[in-house]
């Protein structure tokens, strides 16, 4: 196998994120406020602060991507 048909594929991947992905920005939308909230003022950012939302965003963003390879 070359490795120019294997970067092939991938950027072929790459190319179809933007489409894809492009039903998930109210997910996307809530993460980005959640974080930002959450880093507004002198708090640290903590971990799982924005956990529910960053699921929300990962679920959509596996349903666009659909089934990986078995």
């Amino acid at each position: 196998m070359s490795g120019r048909g294997v970067w092939l594929r991938a950027r072929a991947r790459l190319r179809r994120f933007p489409g894809l992905l492009s039903g998930c920005g109210e997910q996307a939308a809530a993460y980005g406020r959640c974080v930002a909230a959450a880093a507004a003022g002198p708090a640290e950012l903590r971990r799982d602060a924005c956990l529910e939302e960053f699921r929300a965003l990962r679920d959509c963003f596996a349903r666009a991507v659909g089934p990986g390879p078995a």
